[in-house]
């Protein structure tokens, strides 16, 4: 059972806002610099669920970043009334969108390190 102190509090509701900036900027930075861009953004919402993993040592870590991430796409992707919204269309959007997913899985299907007295 995980106990759910302030501080644990608080470095979930971080990772939430972490996700929600990273899916953010990955958005906006995988459709501008195509396929650097695209790489950069995968390589930051790895980097964002894998630290968020070793950070809380649960899944619930990578969880909750991963839905932050996953809100602000989803958001970005509806656009606005009048048809504007962050992504294009192509293959860029759709690999940020899937690999984000994917890498998001794996990083919370990751074997945890032995705790100490197990």
């Amino acid at each position: 059972m995980i106990a759910f102190s302030p501080a644990r509090i608080a470095l979930y509701a971080a990772l939430l806002l972490l996700g929600l900036a990273v899916g953010t900027a990955g958005s906006l930075v995988q459709g501008g610099w195509f396929p650097g861009g695209l790489l950069l953004a995968l390589l930051g919402s790895g980097g964002l669920f894998y630290g968020a993993t070793r950070a809380t040592g649960t899944q619930l870590g990578t969880l909750v970043s991963a839905g932050g991430w996953l809100l602000a796409i989803l958001l970005l992707n509806l656009g606005r009334p009048e048809g504007d919204g962050a992504f294009t269309a192509g293959l860029g959007p759709l690999l940020f969108m899937l690999g984000g997913m994917v890498l998001a899985v794996m990083c919370a299907t990751l074997t945890r390190p032995a705790q100490p007295g197990d």
